[in-house]
């Protein structure tokens, strides 16, 4: 008995997925917030080493 197209799909190589591409139903508010977040952490980041640096110098 031969096995040779008894396949549907073909033949998986590898442990990992394809990943899917994101669908952007509401990608307009996510791009607002993702830029908003990342202008958030920057300007801590900034406060933050500028205050280490003052507290070292004084």
């Amino acid at each position: 008995m031969s096995l040779i197209g008894s396949r549907q799909r073909p033949l998986q190589r590898g442990a990992t997925r394809r990943r899917q591409p994101r669908r952007r139903s509401s990608g307009g508010f996510d791009r607002w917030l993702d830029r908003a977040v990342d202008i958030a952490v920057i300007t801590a980041l900034a406060v933050g080493g500028v205050a280490l640096l003052l507290h070292l110098l004084l």
